[in-house]
């Protein structure tokens, strides 16, 4: 079982924050979700640059802190939906306005990562 290196720490909300949304694509897919993007397949084509097994371990974290449900229908092959909870959908005005600001500073941004990365 995986064990991690640095505890732990939830003193504030940034924290819990933090430990919450940490994850590449996790904004990204509560943002689709909240699309109505709700299968799989669907937020596997809305991400393409991430694998499956990535989406799939941050879908599963989402699950476990509260912020998605996964709806597994019984059929042949199975179908999976996820769903934002009452949660989740908190988070998506937040996700909205970090979203704005990043459009907002866009080429400031690109900037200074480009010159980070060189």
């Amino acid at each position: 079982m995986y064990k991690r290196k640095i505890p732990i720490s939830l003193d504030c909300g940034l924290d819990l924050i933090g430990e919450v949304l940490y994850g590449k694509w996790k904004m990204r897919l509560l943002y689709f979700i909240s699309e109505g993007h709700k299968r799989p397949s669907e937020l596997q084509r809305k991400i393409p640059h991430a694998s499956r097994r990535v989406l799939n371990a941050q879908l599963k974290e989402l699950g476990q802190h509260e912020l998605v449900t996964k709806m597994i229908y019984p059929q042949i092959p199975p179908k999976v939906e996820y769903s934002l909870t009452e949660l989740g959908k908190t988070l998506i005005p937040v996700i909205n306005t970090l979203g704005k600001w990043g459009d907002k500073n866009e080429r400031r941004l690109r900037k200074v990562i480009l010159k980070r990365l060189k």
